[in-house]
């Protein structure tokens, strides 16, 4: 597996607490957070608002995180750093997917992995699946009558690949196969200010609150829920955007 570029690389010397690895070329930063830090949310969102305030897009990489996904963390700087091969979505075919091989390729190339959904779709380029997005199924809001959203649970681009236009596609796909008021998606707060959704004509509607997790012996995050026992580490992100993309 190929490693990162060394040159043009930083170690930012000028925080007391944040051991910070920059990339200034591409004004990108990297938060190495320890699992046994004493941080509180609070802290890191405002490390990141600094940041982003100089134009720097600041990335949260905890511990546990690294050592178990070491792969997909990979994957995902480089594709921040440029450094991918790019396909153009036109040329790729849009096919809906079954969930052992969407699963396979959302835990090989996702930093969340696999998660339950109804609709998987995926887009192959010379028989070679390169993108999987998943949806929720058609859910019902109370606010207008026959008024149904989707909800887009994941996407994901084959480690080493960009492809202009691929959400767009899949999310178009989607639009056209469920016919949905509209569709809804988080955005980890850790990893992204969701420009990406953006660019696509999505809304930010709500930020939510940072969630905490507890570690399991395979570096697994589980959420702690109101009242639940805790036995283990604890680690936590800095919350999640939600977008919403309107027909």
């Amino acid at each position: 597996m190929a490693a990162l570029p060394e040159q043009n690389i930083v170690f930012d010397c000028s925080y007391d607490y944040f051991t910070i690895v920059s990339f200034p070329a591409h004004n990108l930063s990297i938060n190495l957070i320890n699992i046994e830090n004493r941080f509180l949310p609070a802290e890191l969102i405002a490390l990141q608002n600094f940041e982003l305030h100089k134009g720097v897009k600041l990335i949260n990489l905890w511990e546990d995180v690294w050592l178990s996904k070491t792969k997909q963390v990979i994957f995902r700087i480089k594709s921040l750093l440029g450094l991918n091969k790019t396909i153009h979505g036109r040329k790729t075919n849009c096919l809906r997917l079954d969930k052992a091989i969407a699963d396979k390729f959302l835990n090989e190339n996702h930093l969340q992995g696999a998660v339950s959904s109804r609709y998987k779709y995926g887009l192959y380029y010379l028989d070679e699946l390169v993108a999987v997005a998943t949806f929720s199924a058609l859910r019902r809001m109370n606010h207008s009558d026959n008024y149904k959203s989707i909800e887009l649970i994941r996407f994901a681009v084959s480690g080493g690949f960009s492809i202009t236009g691929g959400l767009s596609k899949l999310i178009k796909h989607a639009e056209n196969v469920h016919n949905p008021a509209d569709i809804m998606t988080y955005a980890d707060c850790d990893w992204s200010s969701g420009d990406a959704y953006l660019k696509l004509g999505f809304q930010k509607v709500a930020v939510l609150e940072p969630q905490h997790f507890v570690l399991d012996d395979k570096l697994n995050r589980i959420l702690i829920k109101e009242g639940s026992e805790i036995n283990g580490l604890q680690v936590f992100n800095t919350g999640s955007l939600k977008f919403i993309l309107k027909f």
